[in-house]
């Protein structure tokens, strides 16, 4: 049985963007194919939650290796669009620009494939924050379905 959402989806308004894809790499230092993330529809620092998207489509730039004739997201993909959103709550929560790389990763367990086209829903909350670390855990969400869960540590590199 899965665990229940990190965030009550119901309660988002998933058509609304606080954040585009420009202003969140204006944040973020990704280039390329490394810009995920297509927009936030929530980032509330009073209770630590970002729920950022993905579209996924058959255009994306891993589709055609990635199990040709059967696209699948790449979960190594989802935990990098997990890890750019704990870096965008991070950066909110403390009020700066720093660089949070990817430290490390905890409690993950991929529940069900991303097939496109799909929205790929990112919810992160955060743990604990501190000047030099953050944790979040995290969550993909496809269609009300949860996809991954995982605990995100990221450091901060001045």
């Amino acid at each position: 049985m899965p665990p229940p959402l990190l965030i009550d989806l119901t309660q988002v308004d998933l058509d609304h963007t606080c954040l585009t894809r420009r202003e969140i790499y204006e944040r973020l230092p990704h280039a390329f194919e490394f810009q995920l993330l297509d927009g936030l529809c929530l980032l509330d620092r009073d209770r630590k939650l970002v729920v950022a998207y993905a579209d996924i489509d058959s255009e994306s730039w891993w589709v055609r290796g990635h199990i040709p004739g059967r696209p699948l997201l790449p979960g190594v993909l989802m935990l990098e669009m997990a890890a750019q959103s704990s870096a965008i709550l991070a950066g909110a929560l403390g009020g700066h620009d720093a660089f949070v790389g990817f430290g490390g990763i905890d409690r993950c367990k991929f529940r069900e494939t991303v097939v496109p086209p799909a929205r790929l829903y990112i919810l992160c909350t955060s743990v604990e924050y501190r000047p030099r670390r953050v944790i979040s855990d995290t969550q993909g969400v496809v269609d009300a379905k949860l996809i991954f869960e995982a605990r995100i540590t990221g450091m901060t590199l001045r």
